[in-house]
C-alpha cells in the first residue's frame, strides 16, 4: 500500500493535523510526518516532494496557516496529488490560508479541503490510494454503507419522537 506524508507547516499545527492521522490509522494506512516550512525551509520541502514518490508516497497533505504556501510549493516539486489544508489562524481566522491555498496557477493543482479540515483531507487522500488499492477500495464502501446506516437510523429516531410528542 502507498503511504501518506502529511507535513506541517508548523508545530502549531498538530492538533489539527492530529485529526488526519486519526483518519489514516483507522484506516490502517501507513503515514509519515514532518514539519517543513515553505519559507523556513524551501529546499528541504522540496526535496522531500521531489523524492516522495520513489520513497513509496502516494498522496501528500500540507497543512498551513496565514500565508500557507506550503501546498502549493510542494505541488511545484512533485506530480503526486497534493491535498491542501488551510489552517485557522488568530488574524483572519484562516480566509487568508484557505486563498492562498486554492489560488494556484494552471498546471499545478492543489486540491483544498476546508479550514481545519485535515480528516477530510486524509479521507480524500484515502480515495485517492484507492483508485488502485482494491482493498482500500472495499474497506472505504463499507465505511460508507455504516454512516448510510447511521444517518437511517437517526432518521427513523427522530420520526419515531416526532409521532409520540403531542
Amino acid at each position: 500500500m502507498k503511504k501518506v506524508a502529511v507535513i506541517l507547516g508548523s508545530d502549531s499545527d498538530l492538533p489539527v493535523a492530529e485529526r488526519a492521522f486519526g483518519v489514516l490509522r483507522s484506516l490502517r494506512i501507513p503515514f509519515a510526518a514532518h514539519v517543513m516550512s515553505a519559507h523556513r525551509t524551501p529546499d528541504a520541502v522540496a526535496s522531500f516532494a521531489r523524492g516522495a514518490r520513489g520513497e513509496g508516497f502516494g498522496a501528500i497533505i500540507a497543512l498551513a496557516g496565514k500565508a500557507a504556501h506550503l501546498a502549493g510549493v510542494v505541488a511545484a516539486h512533485t506530480r503526486l496529488p497534493v491535498i491542501g489544508v488551510p489552517v485557522r489562524s488568530p488574524d483572519l481566522g484562516g480566509l487568508d490560508a484557505l486563498l492562498s491555498t486554492v489560488q494556484m496557477p494552471s498546471g499545478v493543482p492543489v486540491a483544498a479541503v476546508a479550514i481545519d479540515g485535515a480528516a477530510n483531507a486524509a479521507w480524500l487522500a484515502a480515495r485517492i490510494l484507492a483508485v488502485e488499492d482494491g482493498a482500500l477500495a472495499a474497506m472505504l464502501e463499507e465505511r460508507a454503507e455504516a454512516m448510510e446506516r447511521e444517518v437511517a437510523q437517526k432518521d427513523a429516531a427522530l420520526r419515531k419522537r416526532l409521532e409520540t410528542e403531542p
